[in-house]
């Protein structure tokens, strides 16, 4: 798969609407300076890849990935009571920022830079959320706190590379929606590179299987993914 599933403007008007059912004034005003039309972040934002190869990995893949994990959490929050939506989605869209500054994109492809090597995507999108809170002036200290533990906990895990485990409901539905947005991610990548009238793939270290694909829809590619209705 070389791309994404919708186009750059489908992505990007869907991530307008989901950005504005965001009530909490604090969150939408954060996610406005760093990813909104004239956010500091929103060209590279859009053009970055998510990862190196496992899921994700090319151009606009970021915002694919990211308003994907959004619009899941924002359905999974009218679900199940106790979410705060607005912080979950603002955490959702936010999470992967320090891959910005963690990947690179040249001639030979993407590359680890050199600040992802030595501090790592979440060290660099704690350190931009932060500095975007600190300048905003304002925003209420506990809120940065619960939004910065989603960013933090994310990976769900110390051996995965959290800092910190999830410790509250927002944490634990953004962790859990971003690592099945990135192995269905995975799943995407396999699928387009199986061999023709193949059903299983070999050992997938991003899907953690030998993933399996058939026989329903075994030859069809992966259906172009539309948003849920987004939640006031």
């Amino acid at each position: 798969m070389s791309g994404p599933a919708r186009t750059a403007s489908e992505l990007e008007s869907d991530l307008r609407a989901l950005i504005a059912s965001v009530t909490n004034p604090h969150l939408r005003r954060l996610i406005g300076c760093l990813i909104g039309p004239e956010g500091q972040c929103w060209p590279a934002f859009a053009e970055a890849p998510a990862a190196k190869h496992y899921h994700h990995a090319y151009r606009h893949g970021l915002l694919e990935h990211s308003l994907v994990v959004a619009e899941a959490v924002s359905a999974i929050a009218a679900i199940f009571g106790g979410v705060d939506r607005d912080l979950a989605v603002c955490g959702s869209l936010l999470h992967d920022i320090g891959k910005l500054e963690a990947y690179t994109v040249g001639e030979d492809g993407i590359e680890m830079s050199h600040h992802g090597r030595l501090q790592g995507e979440i060290a660099l999108g704690y350190f931009r959320i932060r500095s975007a809170i600190d300048g905003l002036g304002g925003f209420p200290d506990d809120l940065a706190e619960a939004l910065l533990h989603i960013i933090l906990s994310h990976h769900g895990s110390l051996e995965h590379g959290s800092p910190v485990v999830p410790a509250t409901r927002e944490a634990t539905l953004v962790h859990m929606a971003d690592n099945l947005g990135s192995k269905f991610g995975s799943f995407d990548r396999v699928q387009a590179e199986l061999a023709e009238g193949a059903r299983w793939s070999g050992y997938d270290r991003g899907i953690g299987a030998a993933p399996y694909f058939g026989p329903a829809g075994a030859d069809e590619a992966p259906a172009r993914r539309r948003p849920v209705a987004v939640a006031a």
